[in-house]
């Protein structure tokens, strides 16, 4: 009986990552191709079904090789419907028939979700999740996104939106805008970009000497990591800065432990590469906040997949779904 491979694809606004997986969760082939937005998207699917055909051919297996598709989308989306709601930075209209499309377009059993979640299945699955079933994901990047596990299921909600733990209050008064519309969500305050918007107001404000007031100073482009760097070097007014992000972060994910009670909660996207000097004070706040039982039985932690988390997770969904 021939042995059958999972296909991974994370979508992304302007980069593909697909993959080829056995019924283990190991990569066996990645690629990744560029995702061409034009003409409101409408060559997205059929440029990932040719390039699952090209790499196929490449590889010299025929096409019953493969068990089914799996895509992780960046938008909230309907598993049951099998559309996504709303994809704007794709150019796809609303209620968009992903599931169908990538079935036709494939000739491949099809399972879609959101990429957050995906990313979230994919740590529970292979990464620091480490097979739990009561497993939270956090990712820390240009935005803040998120996926809530419990009992092995993603939670959903009933449109889609489960798992928006960016976009939880946590600046309930003259908090920042957020893209969402609405002010002082986690995501104005732990994404990187919310990053350098909180060390840039720290120097405004502030006549402690640092690194950071320099490099504002001369013009240069601040980022995360170099806040997260000035931080390790001891840097008084970059440590308050990390100090600021950790305490919300783990305000907001004690409240997410303290109605879930999940074993583990990880934490992941590029701004998690700063590693301890971030989730270290995160879990001195995560204690804090969290109801004593919650503090004890849920771990915090790294996430360790990195990018090919979305890949791994969009896998699962083909072997958790189609039989």
């Amino acid at each position: 009986m021939m042995e059958k491979w999972l296909v991974g694809v994370d979508l992304g606004g302007t980069t593909t990552k697909l993959a080829f997986l056995n019924t283990y969760g190991e990569i066996l082939h990645k690629w990744e191709i560029p995702t061409d937005t034009s003409n409101k998207g409408k060559s997205i699917i059929i440029n990932i079904a040719k390039s699952i055909d090209e790499k196929l051919e490449e590889l010299d297996q025929p096409k019953e090789k493969l068990a089914g598709v799996g895509m992780g989308a960046p938008g909230p989306v309907d598993m049951s419907k099998g559309i996504i709601y709303e994809a704007v930075n794709l150019g796809w209209e609303s209620n968009y028939p992903l599931k169908d499309l990538l079935e036709v377009e494939t000739n491949l059993p099809a399972v879609i979700d959101n990429d957050a979640n995906c990313a979230a299945l994919g740590e529970m699955w292979k990464g620091a999740g480490n097979g739990s079933k009561d497993t939270i994901c956090v990712t820390l990047g240009t935005g803040v996104g998120g996926g809530i596990i419990a009992n092995g299921q993603i939670i959903h909600g009933v449109k889609g939106a489960g798992g928006e733990i960016g976009h939880i209050t946590v600046v309930p008064e003259n908090g920042a805008q957020c893209n969402c519309g609405k002010r002082g969500c986690l995501e104005t305050v732990a994404s990187a970009t919310a990053v350098v918007r909180l060390a840039k107001e720290a120097v405004e404000v502030s006549d402690t000497p640092s690194t950071l007031r320099e490099m504002f100073k001369s013009g240069e482009k601040v980022t995360a990591k170099d806040v997260f760097d000035a931080a390790r070097s001891n840097d008084g007014l970059a440590k308050k800065v990390v100090n600021q992000l950790a305490y919300y972060l783990g305000f907001a994910l004690s409240n997410l432990g303290n109605g879930l009670n999940p074993e583990n909660i990880v934490i992941g996207g590029g701004v998690s590469k700063a590693g301890d000097i971030l989730l270290e004070p995160v879990k001195e706040y995560f204690k804090k906040f969290a109801f004593p039982t919650v503090a004890e039985s849920t771990s915090l932690a790294i996430a360790t997949l990195g990018n090919d988390a979305g890949v791994i997770g969009a896998a699962w969904l083909v072997k958790s779904t189609v039989k």
